[in-house]
C-alpha cells in the first residue's frame, strides 16, 4: 500500500471542477464589460495597472511572453485607446506604459460587474459555506503567491 503525503489528488480534481464556476463568472463579467478585449489584452491592462510606467520588457516578463508579442499586444491596446506610451523619464528611448482614463473606467466597471455576479451566487450559499470558501481561497492565494515568488515569476492576479 503506497503512502501518500500531501493533498488528495481527488481534492485537486474536485477543486478544478468547482473552479470552472468561478472562472465562468469572471468570463461572463468580462464579456459584459469588455467584449472587444481578449484575455491577453485584459491581463496586459492589469499588469500596467499594477506596475504603472512599466516598459515593454517588463510587460513581456510579467506576462511571460516574447518581447515581440508584448509589443504587438501593446500596439493593439494603444490603437484601441486603452494604453498610452510615454517616453521614459530617465531614458527618453525607453517607453513607459500607462492606462488611459477609459481603461481605468473599464477595469472599475469590470470589477463591479464581476462582484455583482459573484454576490448573486454567494447569496445562495450558507454563511458557513461562504466563510469556508473565503478562508480556503485566501490560503490558496497566499500559497500560490509564495510558490510564484520562489520561481521568480509574477503571481497571477486578476481585475
Amino acid at each position: 500500500m503506497a503512502v501518500h503525503d500531501g493533498p488528495d489528488p481527488m481534492h485537486a480534481a474536485a477543486i478544478d471542477d468547482a473552479a470552472q464556476a468561478l472562472l465562468s463568472a469572471w468570463d461572463q463579467a468580462r464579456e459584459q464589460v469588455t467584449p472587444r478585449l481578449s484575455w491577453a489584452q485584459l491581463n496586459a491592462l492589469l499588469t500596467v495597472e499594477r506596475s504603472e510606467g512599466v516598459n515593454l520588457g517588463g510587460l513581456a516578463a510579467e506576462m511571460n511572453m516574447l518581447l515581440s508579442s508584448a509589443s504587438r499586444l501593446c500596439d493593439r491596446l494603444v490603437a484601441s485607446g486603452m494604453v498610452e506610451r510615454v517616453p521614459g523619464r530617465a531614458d527618453r528611448r525607453e517607453i513607459a506604459l500607462y492606462l488611459t482614463p477609459s481603461s481605468r473606467s473599464l477595469l472599475t466597471e469590470l470589477r463591479r460587474t464581476r462582484r455583482l455576479t459573484l454576490s448573486a451566487t454567494l447569496e445562495k450559499m450558507s454563511g458557513a459555506g461562504r466563510a469556508a470558501l473565503l478562508r480556503g481561497l485566501s490560503e490558496f492565494a497566499t500559497a500560490a503567491a509564495d510558490e510564484n515568488a520562489g520561481e521568480g515569476t509574477a503571481s497571477a492576479r486578476t481585475a
